[in-house]
């Protein structure tokens, strides 16, 4: 059997691809919109992609699986039975096996995360017939931490969900062997668990000894209680909203993308006048010295993609400007992962180009933590701070505004404004992303907070 895993950390997300080396036939779990790197590797070990499946109905990004389908003709796509999808499938139910070669698969219904959830244990025939290796445990069980249970619910239905999860992790996947590994899709860098560990897999064993959501497992109360204490779950981008509907009726495939053009000045400029959304992906300092007047910033990296999907709106369309060339490629990828329309194109020459071209340039104050105390000491300030819910539990600024930055696009009108506004998160890069949405909907004199409320900890200011 090989195995190989596909981590992005962008989206805190990884996928599988399984193969018999017998037969040449393989199997593709979870996988991203991008499907290349999978085409790619089965390729290069011989093997045949045949076989491809989801684990659920995905809320942060969009499934590769119609995309794999649209490339391979005879591909067999598999899907839980007990979801309702909308595209063609093989139903796979509890208990069900399956054989292709060496590799075994026997399939769970692990409902909690979502109703519809699958996970697939898996077994190499040719080292034993009947003792597992692993499990493809997608957002059920994850290292450190279990998937949340409210993202396809409200509160009591969420509870019902979190009651499920309880059985599910009791009955099904703690009764699996301690030395099976346990490979989820949900890694470090997903917003799907609270505390999601930065390793990228497990074993049952470790999990059963060191998790510490699965500590409350025997007492159902205990159990649903910390899957649900919100204050302990980040708060979900607005864009995850429709990438669970879209996945389980089946994503439109993309077919061939090409790079977006570079523009020069005149033509990057119309597209503007013409309505479309100019996202800046350059570090805060770069963006705050000078962008084009209503600008984004998203700087280009790790966060890239949640935050973009946080500020843009699905119909927008995106002019980049980038600090590299090579830039425009990731970009457009991490925006079509998560349903955004791929760029109309980047600024021919960057941000060099526009001021060399005398068209107007805005600018954002950037402020040091030892700036911003006496000013807010003086109340010359107010301060607005964009963290998740335990980070702001963990230590914030007294007196300071909460409105974590995925909120942010639907709370615009409770942002404080009778002050200049200081914007703060953990290191100045959210808070950049978020003054530049207020600064594009509001008028209020911004001021980023370079180094955020790791700085502030860091000189020893007090925190309430």
């Amino acid at each position: 059997m090989l195995f190989q895993q596909f981590y992005l950390e962008s989206l805190g997300h990884a996928s599988y691809l399984i193969g018999d080396e017998r037969t040449g036939r393989a199997l593709v779990f979870d996988p991203r919109r991008d499907v290349d790197g999978y085409l790619s590797a089965a390729g290069e070990k011989g093997l045949r992609i045949t076989y491809a499946a989801d684990s659920h109905g995905h809320n942060d990004y969009l499934s590769g699986l119609t995309e794999l389908a649209e490339r391979i003709p005879d591909l067999e796509v598999w899907g839980s039975a007990a979801g309702e999808l909308g595209y063609d499938h093989r139903p796979l139910h509890d208990g069900e096996q399956i054989e292709f070669g060496d590799v075994g698969i026997h399939v769970l219904h692990t409902p909690g995360h979502t109703p519809e959830h699958i996970s697939l244990v898996v077994y190499d025939r040719a080292t034993s017939a009947d003792v597992p290796a692993f499990v493809l445990s997608g957002g059920a069980l994850l290292v450190g931490d279990l998937a949340r249970p409210d993202l396809t619910a409200g509160r009591e239905r969420a509870r019902r969900q979190a009651e499920v999860f309880c059985d599910t992790i009791q009955t099904k996947l703690l009764t699996l062997p301690s030395h099976v590994e346990v490979f989820p899709t949900h890694v470090a860098g997903s917003l799907c668990g609270g505390n999601i560990g930065s390793r990228l897999s497990t074993t049952v064993g470790f999990e059963k000894h060191t998790n510490p959501v699965l500590a409350e497992v025997a007492n159902r109360e205990e159990f649903v209680r910390d899957c649900l204490r919100m204050d302990n779950l980040p708060a979900a981008p607005p864009y995850w909203r429709r990438m669970r509907e879209r996945n389980m009726a089946g994503v439109q495939p993309l077919g061939v993308v090409t790079d977006p053009p570079a523009l020069p000045v005149a033509e990057f400029a119309a597209h503007r006048d013409a309505g479309a959304v100019v996202l800046d992906t350059r570090a805060p300092e770069a963006f705050g010295g000078g962008h084009v007047p209503g600008a984004l910033n998203v700087g280009i990296g790790s966060g890239f993609a949640t935050w973009a999907g946080t500020v843009l709106g699905e119909d927008d369309d995106v002019l980049l400007v980038v600090d590299r060339p090579a830039d425009v490629p990731e970009a457009t990828w991490q925006l079509l992962r998560i349903g955004l329309r791929r760029p109309l194109g980047s600024l021919a020459g960057g941000m060099t180009s526009w001021r060399t071209a005398a068209r107007p340039i805005e600018t954002t104050q950037q402020i040091s933590v030892h700036e911003l105390k006496p000013k807010l000491e003086a109340g010359e300030v107010d301060l607005l701070d964009v963290r998740q819910p335990a980070e702001w539990d963990a230590g914030h600024v007294e007196g300071a505004t909460m409105i974590t930055g995925a909120e942010l696009p639907e709370r615009l009108d409770e942002v404080p404004d009778g002050k200049p506004l200081a914007v703060t998160c953990g290191s100045g890069y959210r808070s950049s992303v978020a003054a530049s949405l207020i600064a594009r909907h509001r008028k209020i004199p911004l001021l980023n907070v370079l180094g955020g409320m790791s700085a502030w900890r860091r000189a020893g200011y007090p925190l309430g």
